[in-house]
């Protein structure tokens, strides 16, 4: 007895792409482990973060009022956010104190980051709201994305995944050192 290939109906068409399959993202887009109210108590990891060791929490420099740190699902390698102490979700919300340490921490991050990395160009924003693209809406954060000229390859295209040179923790110590 031969067996017939097995037949997958509304599975679309053969294109000759093969697929990685990444099921587990689908938890983080869900909103799994995002805060379900205004502070750490209530799972807010931008709350829960300064609590840590800036080891633990990959915290790379502590202002007055707003930190910088790695991003746990960064764009490209260096990847941070400076997000303000403070449990607020809208950037009209930040007092003029607050926004002025945003814009020199990523200042600084920029110089940073060409220091160490010798990025060519960077990807500045935040998203606010979730309907705009923000993964934790809830705390306000701006992310810092170092690119360089040609970083855009087929891995996040085709295959939806990233390729970073270096542990998150190795490139904190760095950045952290280079501050």
């Amino acid at each position: 007895m031969t067996s017939e290939p097995e037949q997958q109906i509304g599975v679309g068409a053969p294109d000759a792409f093969q697929r990685l399959w990444t099921p587990h993202r689908m938890a983080y887009i869900q909103g799994e482990n995002k805060p379900s109210g205004p502070g750490a108590e209530d799972g807010c990891p931008f709350c829960a973060i300064p609590e840590k060791s800036d080891e633990d929490g990959l915290i790379v420099a502590r202002g007055e009022q707003v930190y910088a740190v790695l991003n746990l699902y960064p764009y490209n390698g260096g990847h941070l956010m400076v997000v303000p102490f403070r449990h607020l979700a809208d950037y009209t919300e930040l007092s003029a104190s607050e926004t002025a340490e945003l814009g020199a921490l990523t200042q600084r991050a920029m110089t940073v980051l060409r220091q160490v990395s010798g990025a060519h160009g960077f990807n500045i924003g935040m998203n606010q709201g979730s309907v705009a693209g923000a993964g934790i809406a809830a705390h306000l954060h701006q992310h810092v994305v170092p690119r360089w000229g040609g970083d855009t390859n087929f891995m996040p295209v085709v295959g939806h995944t990233r390729v970073l040179p270096q542990l998150l923790a190795d490139t904190r110590a760095m950045l952290a050192e280079a501050w």
